[in-house]
């Protein structure tokens, strides 16, 4: 059975345990590699929500983790606002695979 997982500050991700998602606590980019290298073993993980402020301790983390895991990971903006990770990863994506900015310019 596939699971979620959600990965990040227990504080800011403890609600996302009602609705299911399994909770990783990781409370800095050190830990986040860690966690994320054992999660991309495990074939039954099918998504993975990252906060923002984790995230961007540790980009080489997701990266690392996108190359090795079928699991699609993403990241979460949380009360302490948004960076805008995920689109901008995502704007990369599409430009690549097609060559041209379509999600205009920040």
């Amino acid at each position: 059975m596939s699971r979620a997982v959600v990965v990040g500050e227990a504080s800011l991700v403890l609600g996302f345990k009602s609705a299911g998602f399994e909770i990783v606590d990781v409370p800095d980019g050190e830990k986040l590699l860690t966690e994320l290298n054992r999660l991309a073993r495990d074939s039954d993980v099918a998504l993975v929500l990252v906060t923002e402020p984790i995230a961007a301790q540790a980009p080489e983390a997701l990266r690392q983790f996108r190359e090795v895991s079928r699991a699609i990971l993403t990241t979460i903006p949380t009360h302490l606002g948004s960076k805008h990770l995920g689109f901008k990863d995502m704007r990369s994506l599409v430009e690549r695979s097609i060559g041209v900015d379509m999600l205009g310019k920040e």
